[in-house]
């Protein structure tokens, strides 16, 4: 079925897909479609257009919305992702709230359109913005294998200028906690994984084996087992408890 989409859709020489929308390169790019070979000039041009025809802002509709921000983050692009969330000119969320909206509208110029075409509180208007904040800035996300935050995934993404994040979930288990602050070359990462349940936590780092836990090496910290380093992070498992992890950047 793949093949057929490949052949039917895509332009190998422009590296889009049908009319070269950014919806029609974030669907494919999200759900594993694109041939690896060609992940990199899809996601090219889905940067290009961004940035050259959206000027840094929002370039989908409602269905492209919904996965916008995570393709950009597990593309690299999270810098990217964070430009179009904090835009405060149209079009895009931060207009609305410059525009003293509390709740989502459904057209982007809300402000303008006819009240009886425009909702005032239209919530899948807000695309994945929400889960991004708390999955990708604040870094908590469950484990597909392992659901309901039976096993957690501490994965935080310190985009653009953020200096710090703070996040948190009640999950069935107790208060998962995830809060991040970098500046003068180190990062922080202090975590909270509730009873009966395990993490895997992501720490940007520059040296895996500098890492420390409570201002000590990470090598003898209680409860925690280094796996790997990987993508300028170290990761870790960790049983339940709270930590304090600090790594240089």
């Amino acid at each position: 079925m793949n093949e057929a989409f490949q052949k039917r859709f895509f332009k190998p020489l422009e590296g889009v897909y049908d009319n070269g929308t950014q919806t029609s390169s974030i669907l494919p790019l999200y759900f594993q479609m694109v041939p690896e070979d060609r992940r990199a000039s899809v996601l090219a041009s889905l940067t290009r257009k961004i940035e050259q025809e959206s000027n840094g802002h929002v370039g989908t509709g409602l269905v492209g919305a919904q996965w916008l921000m995570r393709t950009l983050s597990d593309n690299g692009h999270a810098d990217t992702a964070y430009q179009i969330a904090t835009q405060k000119t149209y079009p895009g969320w931060g207009y609305m709230v410059e525009k003293g909206a509390t709740t989502i509208w459904e057209l982007w110029n809300g402000d303008m359109a006819d009240p009886a075409m425009n909702s005032g509180n239209h919530v899948m208007q807000i695309g994945d913005l929400a889960v991004w904040m708390y999955e990708y800035l604040g870094g908590i996300r469950s484990d597909p294998e392992r659901p309901g935050f039976q096993h957690i995934v501490i994965h935080p993404y310190p985009a653009g200028d953020l200096t710090f994040v703070k996040a948190s979930h009640q999950s069935m288990y107790g208060m998962i906690s995830s809060s991040w602050k970098r500046g003068g070359g180190k990062f922080t990462l202090d975590v909270t994984v509730p009873p009966n349940t395990t993490a895997t936590v992501w720490l940007s780092a520059k040296d895996a084996g500098a890492v420390t836990e409570a201002g000590r090496p990470v090598k003898g910290a209680k409860g925690v087992k280094f796996l790997r380093a990987e993508g300028g992070a170290a990761l870790f498992e960790v049983e339940s408890g709270t930590y304090a992890f600090g790594a240089t950047m």
